[in-house]
Parts: C-alpha cells; structure tokens; sequence
C-alpha cells in the first residue's frame, strides 16, 4: 500500500510538472530567432495568433505541434489556409498535414531531446508543412 501511495504521488507531481511548462509556454509564448506565428481562423471567423517553432527540411517549411495543447493545429487542419508571420513577414500559406514517410523524415531531422519530451508530458507529434499559396 505504501508503495501504491508513492506511485501516486509521483504521478501527481508528474502530472504537476507538465502542466505548469504548458501553462507557462502558452503565456509567454517564447519567440526567438527559431519561431514564427501561424494564424489560424476558428469556425465563428476569429483570427488566433500562436508562436511555434519553424522547422525546415529539404527546403520546406513546417511546424509541429508538439504539445498536449494544440487547439491552433485543430483550427490549421479545419481551416487550412493560414498566415504565417515569418522574420516580420506577413504570407498566406496552406497547412498541410504531414503523414507517412514525410513526417518520418521531418521527425528525424528534428528531433527533440528527452528533457523537452519529460516536461511536455509525452505527446503525439504531428507536422504540418507550410505551402506558400
């Protein structure tokens, strides 16, 4: 029993960890030379602007979503065509999900380290690759 009681414990300072680096990513919304701001529209038409980090592979842009919170992709992948402010430059892009040997590939270029995957909680990585229209 007492084992059970650490167990638990540990899973709630665990579960405690992740979601104060995840309230405290999407406050602060960190920008550095690696980010860029997607905008994404909601069904009712309202614009939300989110930093995210910019990945490039084989000349292409991409995002991930690598966090539990990813409202901004769910809205990227309704409604596909975004903007993307990029070192101060304003375009309009399609979002387009990245499945199969495509995402293995950006995964693997891309990686993230352990640390990050700890405080992060584990989630599902998913890519969008951003197409200038």
């Amino acid at each position: 029993m007492k084992a059970l009681k650490i167990v638990a414990i540990a899973i709630v300072v665990f579960v405690g960890i992740v979601v104060a680096f995840e309230s405290m990513i999407g406050y602060f919304q960190p920008t550095a030379g690696t980010t860029l701001v997607i905008t994404t529209v909601d069904s009712d038409g309202t614009a939300h602007d989110r930093v995210v980090s910019r990945l490039t592979t084989d000349g292409r842009l991409y995002v991930a979503a690598n966090h539990w919170p990813r409202a901004w992709y769910e809205r990227a992948l309704a409604s596909p065509e975004v903007q993307v402010t990029l070192d101060g430059k304003q375009g309009d892009y399609t979002a387009v999900p990245v499945r199969g040997p495509e995402h293995d590939r950006v995964d693997a270029e891309n990686g993230l380290g352990l640390g990050f995957r700890i405080l992060t909680g584990f989630p599902p990585r998913y890519f969008l690759r951003l197409d200038p229209r």
